[in-house]
């Protein structure tokens, strides 16, 4: 099996941002990545059907969640950044950073002992926290939040790669408690389609459920969803559009740009909206 239980899916992710980091004109830099995703997160890629061709999804999602990131601190005077299923992120060592910003990392034992472990040696840009947590048990969520949300003045919530795990309900009961924190201020979410959502299933569905992470999440309503949760869409940017700025496309995506031009408005957003990276922010 090549995804043996979710946090593998940690160091797929983590190996695609050490791709993109050995470019000379990488559009990020991760100097940690490599290290931290290790043989099994090469193995996993170079198995997995079409593994470096989709590479730059995966890394026009973290070039996009840096960017919003650092103009979210700058802009909005964050002083704390909660990361829910944290994994092998390294943002806490690698960005520009406000040595004053809290950044709290969240995830399972096993993979977040691994990367403070393998981290030891480094240290930091801020003020850094791991918490050791199953953010699917309800009440050790909801004592984190409550805890995170009485030591902050403004908050951004950072799940990047997490909500296409879960369930609807799941989802929904997430949305609910981050809401419950008033000093939670923004939500920076990736949200795919059900379009993308079949086209995910079909090419790494077996692979990921084999390790307990099925592809589950994508409201047919998009960000509405949340809207009866208490939040609402402040930004939102297509993945597909982010590639195309970033110069990071799929191969003959610029056949696919052109065969939409002749679709009608409506189907253009639909593809448009297909994937994207979307800061929310509370009502």
């Amino acid at each position: 099996m090549l995804i043996e239980n979710i946090s593998d899916t940690a160091r797929w992710v983590a190996y695609y941002r050490a791709m993109e980091s050995a470019r000379p004109d990488a559009i990020f830099r991760d100097p940690f990545a490599l290290r931290l995703a290790g043989e099994r997160g090469e193995q996993i890629v170079d198995n997995m059907k079409r593994g470096r061709q989709m590479a730059w999804a995966m890394i026009v999602r973290t070039a996009v969640f840096d960017e919003i990131i650092l103009d979210a601190i700058s802009s909005y005077g964050i002083d704390t950044v909660l990361n829910l299923a944290a994994g092998l992120d390294a943002r806490a060592w690698r960005m520009k950073l406000p040595s004053t910003l809290r950044w709290i990392d969240a995830d399972l034992p096993d993979i977040l002992d691994y990367k403070v472990d393998a981290l030891r040696d480094s240290k930091p840009v801020c003020e850094y926290e791991a918490v050791l947590i199953d953010l699917t048990d309800d009440s050790a969520r909801s004592a984190l939040f409550q805890r995170v949300g009485a030591s902050s003045a403004t908050t951004l919530v950072v799940t990047e790669g997490l909500l296409i795990y879960l369930t609807y309900d799941q989802v929904g009961r997430l949305a609910t408690d981050l809401h419950a924190a008033s000093s939670f201020r923004f939500w920076l979410i990736d949200l795919a389609s059900p379009r993308l959502l079949q086209i995910m299933t079909k090419s790494w569905g077996k692979s990921v459920k084999q390790g307990n992470a099925q592809f589950q999440f994508a409201p047919p309503e998009g960000t509405a969803f949340f809207e009866k949760l208490g939040w609402r869409e402040s930004e939102f940017r297509s993945a597909m559009d982010e590639a195309h700025r970033l110069k990071r496309e799929m191969r003959m995506m610029w056949l696919w740009r052109a065969i939409g031009r002749l679709y009608p408005a409506g189907k253009r957003e639909e593809f448009r909206r297909m994937s994207g990276i979307v800061l929310l922010e509370r009502r």
